[in-house]
C-alpha cells in the first residue's frame, strides 16, 4: 500500500529559479497535487504537467486554520492509494502550515514523508531589499500577526500577505506599534522576473491593487527611538539609563524608603483624576504610579535583589492560581463566589497556617478610613457584624450620645477624641453595608465642596466684595446655587 508523500517547492519567482530535480519530478509525475496554482512556475508549465490544485478549498472556507487542515486530510488519503507528489510555493519548510502538518501527523500515521528542494523567497527578500539578517531579523505570518511580538528593532518580513483584506489586517496591527506614515515595502515576486517593490506609507498598504499569493510586506528597522516610547521595554531602558552611571543623581540617589511618599502622593493624584473623570490626567497619573512601579523595580534590579521580571511574574501566577474559574476547570456563578474562593485560595498560599489575628492581614499603611473599612469587613467575615442595618445605626446614634456627653465634661479631653472616632468607625460601618469605601467617598465629598466654596469666592469677586465682608447668608445663596449647578450637570 502506497504512502508516500514527497513535497516540493516551487521557489519564489518564476521558472528560471527551479532546480532541474524538481522540474523532472513536476512533469514526469502523474499524481500532482498544489496548494495553489496561482504561481509563475505553474503559469509557465501549465501545458506540460496535470495536477489538483486546491484553491477550491480556499474558496469553500472562510478560516485559514480550516484550509491548512482540510488540504492535509486530502493528501493523506489520497496517499493512502499511491504515490503523490505536493508542490507549495517557495520552500517547503519556510511559512508552510499544510508541510508541517503533514510532517508530523502524517509520520505518526506511518506515511513516509520526504521534503524536496524548492528556492526560499527569503534568500531572494534579503537580495531584493538589500538586507543583512545579521542585524536582526524577524518572520512572521500575516494569518498569525500579534502586534505585542513584534520586533521592529530588527528588519520584519510579513509572509502569507495574499490580498488587500489580509493587508488590511496588517495595516491595522502595524499601525497599533508605528505612525501612520511610516515607510514599508510591498515586495512581490522577489527574485523572479516578475519582481516588484513598492514602498508607500503604512496607511496606504491595502490600497495596492497588485497584491497577490507572492507578495510579503517588508518593515524597516526602527530608528527613531520615540517612535517606541509607549512600549513597556522601551520604557524600562529609560528608567534603567536614569539610574545608570551616566543618569540622573536624583533618580540614582532614591532607595525604597525615600520614594515612599511619592507613591502615596501619585495614588492619591489618580484618585483625584478618576474623580474628576478627567481621562487625560488619569493616563498621566496612571503613568506616574508605573514610573514609581518601576523605580522600585530598578532599585531592586541595581542592588541584584529583584526586577520587574520578577514582580510580572509573581502576579501573573497569583492572577491564575487565584481565578480556577477563568484559567481552570472550576465553575463560579457571582461575584461573592469569586471573593469567597480567592480568600480561601489566599489562607492555602500561606500553608493554611493562621496569622495571630485575622485583622493581621490589614495594612497598617492604609489611610485610617479606609483601614477602618477593611478591618470591619475582615471581622464580618467571621460572623462579627451586625445582622440588619437598623442595628448598625442604633450604633451610630449610641455612639453620638457617648461623644455629646463626653464634650459637655471635657471638649478637649483625650475621652471627646475617642468618642468621635467611635462616631465615624460606627458610620463607616453604615457605608460598608452600602458597599460605600469610605476614603473614596470623603474624597468626593472633598472636591464637592471645594467646587461649591470656589463657587462662593468666584460670585463674591464678581460683586466686588471680600468674603470677609459677605453675610453668611449671601454665602449660603450662592452655596445653594453651585448645589443647584451640581445636580443640574
Amino acid at each position: 500500500m502506497a504512502k508516500e508523500i514527497k513535497i516540493v517547492g516551487l521557489g519564489a519567482g518564476d521558472l528560471n529559479q527551479l532546480p532541474f530535480g524538481v522540474y523532472r519530478l513536476l512533469t514526469e509525475t502523474k499524481h500532482l497535487f498544489l496548494r495553489t496554482k496561482e504561481h509563475p512556475v505553474i503559469d509557465e508549465l501549465n501545458e506540460t504537467i496535470t495536477y489538483r490544485s486546491f484553491d477550491d478549498v480556499y474558496e469553500a472556507n472562510q478560516d485559514f486554520e480550516d484550509v491548512y487542515r482540510n488540504i492535509a486530510n486530502i493528501l493523506l488519503e489520497e496517499a493512502e492509494v499511491e504515490d503523490i507528489v505536493y508542490a507549495v510555493p517557495g520552500h517547503p519548510l519556510v511559512a508552510e502550515k499544510t508541510v508541517q502538518i503533514l510532517l508530523t501527523e502524517g509520520r505518526q500515521k506511518g506515511y513516509t514523508i520526504i521534503v524536496q528542494g524548492g528556492q526560499s523567497f527569503i534568500d531572494a527578500m534579503f537580495q531584493a531589499l538589500e538586507i543583512d539578517p545579521i542585524e536582526g531579523f524577524q518572520l512572521v505570518d500575516a494569518l498569525g500577526l500579534e502586534s505585542e511580538h513584534l520586533q521592529l528593532r530588527g528588519h520584519l518580513i510579513i509572509t502569507q500577505v495574499y490580498d488587500q483584506m489580509v493587508a488590511s489586517e496588517v495595516k491595522l496591527t502595524l499601525m497599533e506599534q508605528l505612525p501612520d506614515e511610516y515607510k514599508v515595502k510591498i515586495v512581490t515576486a522577489a527574485g523572479s522576473s516578475l519582481e516588484q517593490i513598492k514602498e508607500v506609507p503604512l496607511y496606504e498598504l491595502d490600497r495596492e491593487v497588485s497584491i497577490n499569493n507572492l507578495t510579503s510586506i517588508y518593515v524597516p528597522p526602527v530608528e527613531n527611538q520615540e517612535i517606541l516610547y509607549h512600549q513597556f521595554s522601551e520604557f524600562r531602558k529609560i528608567i534603567a539609563k536614569l539610574r545608570g552611571p551616566n543618569g540622573c543623581p536624583w533618580d540614582k540617589e532614591q532607595t525604597h524608603q525615600s520614594l515612599k511618599r511619592y507613591l502615596i502622593e501619585e495614588c492619591y493624584e489618580l484618585i483625584e483624576a478618576i474623580e474628576e473623570e478627567d481621562i487625560d490626567h488619569m493616563i498621566e497619573e496612571l503613568g506616574d504610579v508605573l514610573l514609581q512601579v518601576v523605580l522600585h523595580a530598578q532599585i531592586g534590579e541595581d542592588e541584584g535583589m529583584f526586577s520587574i521580571n520578577d514582580v510580572i511574574k509573581e502576579v501573573a501566577d497569583k492572577m491564575v492560581r487565584r481565578h480556577p474559574h477563568v484559567f481552570g476547570d472550576m465553575t463560579i456563578n457571582s461575584t461573592d463566589d469569586v471573593l469567597s474562593n480567592w480568600d480561601k485560595i489566599k489562607q492555602g498560599e500561606k500553608g493554611g497556617l493562621e496569622t495571630s489575628s485575622i485583622l493581621d492581614h490589614v495594612s497598617k499603611a492604609l489611610p485610617a478610613l479606609s483601614r477602618a473599612y477593611q478591618l470591619q469587613k475582615k471581622a464580618a467575615k467571621v460572623g462579627f457584624d451586625w445582622p440588619v442595618i437598623e442595628e448598625t445605626w442604633e450604633k451610630v446614634k449610641e455612639e453620638i450620645t457617648e461623644f455629646e456627653m463626653e464634650l459637655k465634661q471635657d471638649a478637649n479631653g483625650k475621652n471627646a477624641m475617642q468618642e468621635f472616632g467611635d462616631v465615624l468607625f460606627a458610620l463607616i460601618n453604615v457605608g460598608r453595608y452600602y458597599n460605600i469605601e469610605p476614603e473614596e467617598a470623603l474624597i468626593s465629598t472633598n472636591r464637592k465642596f471645594y467646587n461649591r466654596f470656589r463657587y462662593i469666592e468666584t460670585k463674591a469677586l464678581e460683586s466686588g466684595k471680600s468674603l470677609q465682608d459677605m453675610s453668611l447668608e449671601e454665602m449660603d445663596h450662592f452655596w445653594d446655587e453651585a448645589k443647584k449647578i451640581d445636580k443640574e450637570g
